[in-house]
């Protein structure tokens, strides 16, 4: 039975599929404006073969099974996104320079809630879905092979049965439940234990305080504290990372001082909070875009700064000011 009013245009029942079609692609692809676009592709796609449609499947198994095709297709050609921590080991917090900056097509980058969360989802749904958009999550997931990877998200994350998977894939319930098995395998060796972000609670509003209290007061004492012994710091696209206070405090002491006198503005990224960071201008008046940053909280500690340094495209895309007077 078709689940599309013929009474409607086809463009508003896409539509309605947009955010849940995002995050899907978002966790096959690692990044939000790739899969914002492999979206805007499935619908191109599913609006010129609607009329080839006839109502003989749900839309919404049809729009999952062109938007997994878009995504392998797309994944076929592209190199592995991955996190500044699985390039190398740590560096060393008394470093001069932080590297190169790498390609922006080699990195999992971050994504706003509001374009992957459904409007109108209840709290459970809220939860599972910030759970499965987490930054740990989303890398993680980059490490299974593309087909693995789909299977893993429409069984493990979507819910979806292995029959309803295989006729998605075209293969059967065997081959979908052993790819499900090695994905899992795979994924068990992954550390992907952040706490995910839930507004109401007071433990992490009161962190998430003294965070912004202590960064923008530039306190790097009061700042460390609030960090796990082994937390680290990643400034993607470059591929310096660090891991413990003593280099953490060293690399704000030393190269990066220049956020000193930065304000902060919140928003919600991979079901964590964040900030769109923005350090005093040159020229002395406001201040202007540095970073973006997408912190994973841990047993009520800040266990990963992500500071995401590509302001022109992300700031838009949180719908962050360009600029603070």
């Amino acid at each position: 039975m078709s689940d599309v009013a013929t009474s409607a245009p086809i463009e508003a029942h896409l539509e309605a599929y947009r955010p849940e079609l995002t995050g899907y692609c978002y966790r096959m692809l690692g990044s939000a404006f790739e899969a914002e676009d492999a979206v805007q592709d499935t619908f191109v796609r599913a609006w010129r073969g609607f009329d080839r449609f006839e109502g003989r499947a749900a839309l919404r198994t049809w729009l999952y099974r062109i938007a997994t095709n878009v995504c392998l297709s797309m994944l076929s050609s592209a190199q592995r996104r991955v996190r500044p921590m699985d390039l190398g080991p740590a560096g060393s917090g008394a470093a001069t320079h932080p590297g190169e900056p790498r390609p922006e097509e080699i990195w999992v980058g971050p994504m706003p809630d509001e374009r992957v969360l459904p409007e109108g989802s209840d709290p459970a749904e809220v939860v599972a879905g910030r759970e499965s958009v987490r930054l740990a999550f989303v890398a993680a997931l980059q490490h299974l092979p593309p087909r693995q990877r789909a299977v893993l998200i429409l069984r493990e994350v979507l819910a979806w049965s292995a029959q309803e998977v295989a006729t998605l894939l075209d293969t059967s319930v065997a081959s979908v439940n052993s790819a499900l098995q090695r994905a899992r395998a795979t994924l068990a060796s992954a550390d992907v234990n952040a706490d995910v972000h839930r507004p109401m609670d007071d433990e992490q509003r009161s962190l998430l305080t003294r965070y912004v209290r202590a960064f923008e007061a530039y306190d790097l004492e009061a700042l460390t504290a609030l960090l796990h012994e082994d937390a680290t710091l990643s400034m993607p696209p470059l591929p310096l990372w660090l891991r413990g206070h003593a280099d953490i405090l060293a690399w704000m002491s030393g190269t990066g001082s220049g956020c000193r006198g930065s304000r902060l503005v919140p928003v919600v990224a991979n079901g964590m909070p964040a900030f769109g960071q923005y350090r005093p201008s040159l020229d002395g008046a406001g201040h202007d875009p540095w970073a973006l940053i997408v912190l994973e909280l841990s047993a009520g500690r800040i266990a990963a700064v992500n500071n995401f340094l590509d302001t022109a495209r992300l700031f838009p895309l949180f719908g962050l000011p360009d600029r603070l007077e």
